[in-house]
């Protein structure tokens, strides 16, 4: 079934496949873009987008659902780390825990996952700069508690 309803500027035609139907992965695309443009807001982190993650996106389990949020939402840092498997902007996105494209390439999800990375593109700019500035202020600010618990009042060069 073409992607047209929700996704009018589809490129992709959804198929479906052993363990999940084209109106699934319609379904986990309207999440993934919801999630995005939240800038990966815990509340849109729904177990159905989890779910794709671990079982088709080469992401482990990270015991449960906040696990894997906490992962990778919970520091910038990592947000970003999450954000550049859907980076397809130099070729084929390789897995960020296991270094492979698989879970790319795989005839079965290739469609949604190739759709993902075409619906985060506009997302990752900014999501990757507020994360950038959210970094910068929590890594100043754990510098200044480490000052303070150190005596130290301004740096010395």
């Amino acid at each position: 079934m073409q992607d047209t309803e929700m996704f009018p500027d589809a490129k992709v035609e959804l198929k479906d496949v052993q363990f999940m139907t084209a109106a699934d992965k319609r379904r986990v695309l309207k999440q993934w873009r919801e999630f995005l443009a939240s800038d990966c807001a815990r509340g849109l982190f729904t177990r159905d987008l989890y779910k794709h993650l671990i079982n088709h996106c080469s992401f482990i389990a990270h015991y449960d659902w906040a696990g894997f949020y906490g992962t990778y939402f919970e520091e910038p840092q990592d947000t970003i780390r999450f954000l550049t498997q859907f980076d397809d902007s130099n070729g084929i996105p390789k897995s960020i825990e296991y270094g492979m494209t698989g879970w790319y390439t795989d005839p079965d999800y290739h469609d949604i996952n190739a759709e993902m990375c075409r619906i985060a593109r506009p997302h990752i700019p900014r999501i990757v700069g507020k994360c950038r500035d959210a970094q910068k202020e929590r890594d100043m600010l754990r510098a200044r508690l480490l000052m303070r618990k150190h005596g130290i009042t301004e740096l010395q060069g």
